[in-house]
């Protein structure tokens, strides 16, 4: 009887996958079919449904960003668009922040169901020694990408989700780099909303700004660590 252990466990965690991909198609399928799909593309649409929830639209805001973090086809930008045209710059971040870090914890945790043990096996021991790194390179590299809005926020979810990265340090790192885009397409949401030219001129100047300054970043520390690769060769 002890021996079946291990295989009802491996039983368990196949039937548990299994459910969770059928429920994800399902859920997508049914947003499909349903319309809904294409009313969560139109973030005026959005703002609409969520005034009319009343006292629930605020938690309506934090299901649809968890969402369309688990459901990576469902666009994110639309609900925090219509957010902050709801409800403005601080609560609108912090509706849309909270429903982003729910839903990457979600799809952290699929991941680390689902393929995890798979991956386990096939690299052994180097997992743990830190093929991918140390701990607080993966926290960077998460902390990083949530900056970099053409860098898919669900795949890097499920993607930490197959590292050794601890969940604890996932979930910092993803919160500390979600908040000022949040803010960004929250605050651009209650500007397009306020329909002041100059106000909107400025929000996407500023969105464009969050953009660029990871970048510029990224190549002022390659340009700085090459030079220094440079003079330690000279000495």
């Amino acid at each position: 009887m002890a021996g079946d252990g291990p295989s009802d466990r491996k039983r368990t965690k196949i039937l548990l996958t299994v459910l969770i991909l059928v429920g994800l198609v399902a859920a997508y399928g049914a947003l499909s079919w349903s319309g809904a799909l294409d009313e969560m593309m139109n973030s005026e649409t959005l703002r609409k449904h969520v005034e009319n929830l009343g006292l629930f639209g605020p938690l309506g805001v934090v299901i649809l960003m968890s969402l369309a973090i688990v459901l990576n086809p469902i666009p994110s930008a639309p609900i925090a668009l219509a957010a902050g045209a709801a409800y403005g710059h601080f609560w609108g971040t912090v509706y849309v922040a909270v429903g982003a870090e729910i839903g990457a914890l979600i799809a952290f945790g699929i991941a680390r169901l689902v393929g995890y043990d798979v991956l386990r096996r096939w690299l052994g021991r180097g997992l743990s020694l830190g093929v991918f790194g140390s701990q607080n390179a993966l926290m960077a590299v998460v902390f990083l990408s949530r900056l970099l809005p053409f860098i898919s926020f669900d795949l890097v979810s499920y993607a930490a989700g197959l590292s050794p990265l601890k969940w604890w340090r996932f979930a910092v790192a993803t919160m500390a780099g979600i908040i000022p885009a949040s803010f960004l397409l929250a605050h651009f949401g209650g500007e397009m909303a306020s329909l002041d030219s100059a106000r909107v001129v400025e929000a996407v100047v500023a969105l464009g700004a969050l953009t660029a300054l990871p970048i510029a970043g990224k190549l002022i520390w390659d340009r700085v660590r090459k030079k220094s690769v440079r003079t330690e060769g000279n000495e």
